[in-house]
Parts: C-alpha cells; sequence; structure tokens
C-alpha cells in the first residue's frame, strides 16, 4: 500500500485518538466533570486502539514510510502508553471505596478462616471468664500478685478521679501507646501464620485467656462496672479486628501448608498479598479503636447507659458494615483496589 493510501485510511482514527489525549488524558478530574458531554472515542475503547495504533507503526516502518508518518505514530504511540500504564495515584475516594466495600468483600470471602479465628479467639475468652467467676483463685495462675493489684486499682469504683483505666497520661500519650499496643497485636497475630499457622492459633487463644481474665478477675472483685463502661466503647473494632487479623493469619498459613493448585511459593504470596491487604483494614480499624479508647472510654464521669449506648451502636454498625459492606458495589479484582 502507498504511503498516502495508508494515510487517507487511517488518518480518522488517529485523530480521535488524539483528540482524546487532549481532552480526556491531560486531566483526570477534567475529565471525570465532562464525561457526560464527551461525544468522541470511549473511554474502554483506548486499548483496543491503541494495539493497532502500534501494529500501524510497525507496517510504517517495515514500509519504509518517511519519517513524517512514522514520527507521528511514534508520539502518538508514547502518549498513549504514559496514560495507559502510568502508576494511578493513590487517592483519597479508592481508600475509602476500598474501606467501606472492598476489605469487607475480602473479610466475607474469607469467612471460613474468619469463624476458625472467631471460635479460637472467643471460646477461650468466654470460657475463662466464666471459670474464674465460679473458682475466683484462677486469677492468680493467669497474672502475678503485682498485676492483679495494679488492674484493681485502674478500676477501682471508688477512685477519686474520673479517668477509667489508666494512669496519669493525658489524652494524646495514651493514643500513641493505644495506637502501638493495638497494632502490634495484629501484626502479631497475622504474621505468626508463618508458623503454618500455628502462631496466629497460640495468639489467638493467649488473648483470648488473658482478655477473659481480666474481666472474669475484675467482675468477681466486683470491679466490673467501671471495666465494662471502659471498653464498652472501643471493643468492637478492637476485638473484631484481632480476629480479623487472626483470620488472614490462618489463610497465610494454609497457603503454605495447603497450597492448592499452586506451586507453594506462588500459594505463599497469593496469600499474603490477600492478607496484607485485609491487615490495611485491620489498621484502620485498630487506629480506631485506639482513638476511641484515649479520648472517650477513659470518661468515667459519663452515664453507664451513654457508653453502653455507644458501644452497642458500634457492634451494629461493625457488624452492618462487614456483612454488607461492599455487596452492592461493582466487583473488580480487590487486590488492585486498594
Amino acid at each position: 500500500m502507498r504511503q498516502e493510501h495508508f494515510v487517507a485510511r487511517h488518518e480518522a482514527e488517529w485523530r480521535e485518538l488524539e483528540r482524546w489525549l487532549e481532552m480526556r488524558a491531560s486531566s483526570a478530574r477534567n475529565a471525570r466533570s465532562h464525561r457526560r458531554d464527551w461525544t468522541g472515542l470511549r473511554d474502554d475503547k483506548i486499548p483496543e486502539r491503541h494495539r493497532r495504533l502500534c501494529q500501524q507503526l510497525a507496517l510504517a516502518r517495515r514500509r519504509g514510510y518517511s519519517a513524517v508518518v512514522t514520527d507521528r505514530l511514534q508520539q502518538l504511540m508514547q502518549r498513549g502508553h504514559s496514560v495507559l500504564y502510568r502508576t494511578k495515584p493513590v487517592h483519597w475516594r479508592r481508600s475509602a471505596e476500598y474501606l467501606l466495600a472492598g476489605f469487607p468483600r475480602l473479610v466475607r470471602a474469607e469467612w471460613r478462616c474468619m469463624l476458625a479465628a472467631a471460635l479460637l479467639f472467643w471460646l477461650p475468652l468466654i470460657s475463662i471468664f466464666v471459670a474464674i467467676q465460679v473458682r475466683p483463685e484462677l486469677a492468680a495462675g493467669l497474672f502475678d500478685a503485682q498485676s492483679l493489684v495494679r488492674f484493681e486499682q485502674m478500676y477501682d469504683p471508688a477512685r477519686p478521679d474520673s479517668a477509667l483505666g489508666r494512669t496519669n497520661e493525658d489524652d494524646l500519650q495514651m493514643f500513641a501507646h493505644y495506637i502501638g499496643n493495638n497494632v502490634g497485636i495484629g501484626f502479631q497475630t497475622f504474621a505468626s501464620g508463618l508458623m503454618a499457622g500455628l502462631g496466629t492459633v497460640f495468639v489467638l487463644i493467649f488473648n483470648g485467656v488473658m482478655i477473659g481474665g481480666v474481666a472474669g478477675h475484675l467482675q468477681a472483685v466486683g470491679h466490673g462496672e467501671p471495666f465494662w463502661r471502659f471498653v464498652a466503647g472501643h471493643s468492637a473494632p478492637e476485638l473484631t479486628a484481632i480476629v480479623i487479623s487472626g483470620g488472614a493469619g490462618l489463610r497465610l498459613g494454609l497457603s503454605l501448608i495447603a497450597p492448592g493448585q499452586r506451586r507453594r511459593i506462588d500459594s505463599l504470596i497469593h496469600g499474603g498479598r490477600r492478607g496484607a491487604l485485609i491487615c490495611i483494614g485491620v489498621f484502620a480499624m485498630l487506629v480506631f479503636a485506639a482513638f476511641v479508647e484515649a479520648f472517650w472510654s477513659s470518661i468515667g464521669s459519663v452515664p453507664a447507659a451513654i457508653k453502653y449506648g455507644v458501644g452497642l451502636a458500634l457492634w451494629l454498625l461493625v457488624g452492618l458494615w462487614l456483612l454488607r459492606g461492599g455487596r452492592n458495589a461493582v466487583h473488580r479484582d480487590d487486590e488492585d483496589a486498594a
């Protein structure tokens, strides 16, 4: 085919692509705001059009067309490539979309591991709590005498100050402390899944026993009311996050010991990626729990009814979010949505 015939045949689609690059690719915000007014080349046709352009460029070079044609196609191909393969910036809307929709979908997708983690955490917690009500001396086998005294002092109903569950640190100091403590537990619960899942099993049971032991001892000695008022607010995001990180750790362990059709290393990488994505949501939950714990939970002057009401509302919201979040959203690969 002669060069002039080649150019005449494809000139219209080149101009369409040039117009799209000028009007749609220069500013994503402008493209979104005028998407309903756009009458040119559709966005979903760009990958196919770019592939055709690459073929046309290769054909023009092979036929020895002039530099005017090949240079034009080369520049157009490079502009299209930079748009199609550029790294998408992390936008707050993408982050919010993932936390509201993608994260709950990932959690539900691993419901078997999440259920196992919940049982490993809650059964020891409830069991040790009930056991200490029957035999209060069991608390001495879990904690040393100094720790038990410290717990009782922190939640003593006769304390003259209005702070619950803390010493003299201010809210910001405790906020930082709670973040470090919560995130540390969450990461430990997930990462210990590399020990074929056994590490996660141990961490879940251990934390369930410790939390149930503290709650059981304080209830048994008559300090339960201040304790429940303190934990009511932040317990929903914090305890749920621990269970979810445990489920992610169990998934990681299963990827190692039961890779299925994948190679073991590929299965571990896949499980690690999904676990890391889940941990992003866990981190957000633990930071929120630390905020509530630092700035709300410790206020002793708030009536118990309000504390319990806020706690119940947060349990309902967390449950609704995890059960319903993302069900009406357009499904796509959540590993790319984060």
